[in-house]
């Protein structure tokens, strides 16, 4: 009787066995798979690339002496803690922990496997995606708003000026001049600024004040208006005013979005967390992708990767992906160029299209930024990772076929990441190759329904 009993209990259990498999080898790719990291694996230090390149960055220049800039060249605009970042060569530095309090709020984010997109496009590729888009303000920026308020508060700032894009930025600064007790000044360019009211609400209801650029409140947005009043603004120009209104004001810093070593110093963790999140299933990417504008969430999502790439220990292909009618990877020159479009800041060595370069309004506002970040610019230069670039109607579709497959709605900018994932899931289709495909989706769409309705409706056609 019990050996009767043991032996149905084995098939029973033989039984439920082979019937999950049954189901889950046929609904498997419905089933979304996380990697998640427990909060107490969350990075600690962020890393900095500028001991592991090969050869030393080309330093930032004086643009009124054309002399290597020094660290008292930069405190009229940046408190001296994140200037000893920006000139930093320590490989890590260690994040505050009342930052690191904060970054719980969201981080660290899970890795999740697109199963249901790969399942559309019938690939034998696996497609992991980091997403960025949980964060308070629905993209990465707040990876470094956080610090860089901090740091500012601890040096006595009150007021800190900006430049936003798209508004994300924006929204992130006001966000964290909040959670700090600072006033906020957004400088927002005018396209966005017209395009996307919404951004404009989130900066007023974290306490930020938002204006369009080129604006009447300072000298150099007053001569721009006089020179050409229907200029849909750039971010060179919003740079601008942001230092020019900085320098006029008591106890005023301006804070940069992108673009610069200590912003790219904090968006590592997006990396450092990837990291330990593919090891935790014992894989390596063949494919590290993420959108490019002034390179600071394609360059946190690297860098961590590059040091193996550059010691020949990994055959990873980073693939940064901008705008065709922005690219400045693709299509700019490697040399010096000022980050601003009147030349206040010091001259970066990067890929630019000019700091005078004007871009027609499409809706990706975060990839309208004329240069690229001096070090993800050396990266690419020495050959450490590739740049693509793609139209915006391509792009939006990318990210249409994204949301119906996944659910989350892409960010513009985000959208570029996943028409250069849909490529590269193609060519395996077509070889049977199982390649990893991993890429970084910086931020959600909800405030850019207006674009995708342009889309949907025919209305977008670049």
């Amino acid at each position: 009787m019990y050996k009767n009993i043991q032996y149905c209990s084995f098939f029973v259990f033989v039984f439920i066995y082979f019937l999950f498999f049954i189901i889950f080898h046929r609904v498997g790719y419905m089933v979304q798979i996380k990697i998640n990291l427990d909060e107490n694996e969350m990075p600690k230090y962020w890393y900095n690339i500028v001991p592991d390149l090969p050869d030393p960055p080309e330093p930032p220049l004086n643009p009124f002496t054309g002399e290597p800039a020094k660290a008292e060249d930069l405190e009229t605009i940046f408190p001296k803690s994140l200037i000893m970042q920006e000139m930093s060569n320590e490989r890590y530095a260690k994040i505050p922990k009342e930052v690191l309090e904060i970054y719980k709020m969201w981080r660290p984010n899970p890795l999740r496997r697109a199963v249901r997109l790969e399942k559309i496009l019938k690939t034998p590729a696996q497609i992991y995606y980091k997403y960025e888009g949980e964060s308070p303000t629905g993209s990465h920026k707040v990876n470094s708003s956080v610090p860089q308020c901090y740091y500012n508060m601890k040096d006595g700032t009150e007021l800190l000026t900006t430049e936003t894009g798209a508004g994300q930025w924006g929204c992130a600064l006001a966000y964290a001049c909040n959670l700090f007790e600072m006033d906020c000044k957004v400088f927002m360019v005018r396209s966005s600024f017209e395009q996307k009211p919404q951004r404009k609400t989130l900066i007023n209801l974290w306490g930020g004040n938002v204006v369009s650029s080129p604006s009447m409140e300072t000298e150099y947005g007053r001569e721009i208006i006089k020179q050409t009043p229907d200029i849909p603004g750039t971010l060179g120009i919003a740079i601008t005013e942001a230092i020019e209104y900085a320098m006029k004001q008591p106890n005023a810093k301006y804070s940069l979005g992108s673009v610069l070593n200590h912003v790219l110093l904090h968006q590592t963790i997006i990396g450092l967390e990837l990291k330990k999140q593919m090891e935790i299933i014992d894989t390596t990417p063949d494919y590290l992708i993420g959108c490019c504008g002034g390179g600071s969430n394609f360059a946190g999502l690297i860098f961590p990767f590059v040091k193996d790439i550059i010691d020949k220990k990994s055959d990873i292909q980073a693939i940064g992906v901008e705008s065709s009618t922005c690219p400045s990877m693709t299509k700019g020159e490697y040399r010096y160029d000022s980050g601003d479009a009147a030349g206040k800041t010091p001259d970066l060595k990067m890929y630019t299209l000019g700091c005078q370069f004007v871009p027609p309004a499409q809706h990706a506002g975060g990839l309208r930024y004329h240069g690229m970040a001096p070090l993800l610019s050396q990266v690419l230069n020495s050959g450490f990772c590739k740049a693509e670039s793609y139209r915006e109607y391509d792009v939006f579709k990318a990210g249409h076929l994204f949301s119906k497959a996944e659910g989350i709605i892409p960010a513009p900018e985000s959208c570029h990441a996943i028409a250069a994932v849909l490529k590269r899931a193609e060519e395996c289709k077509k070889t049977g190759e199982k390649k990893t495909i991993v890429f970084n989706l910086s931020g959600h769409g909800f405030i850019d329904l207006y674009a995708y309705e342009k889309y949907l409706t025919g209305k977008m056609v670049t």
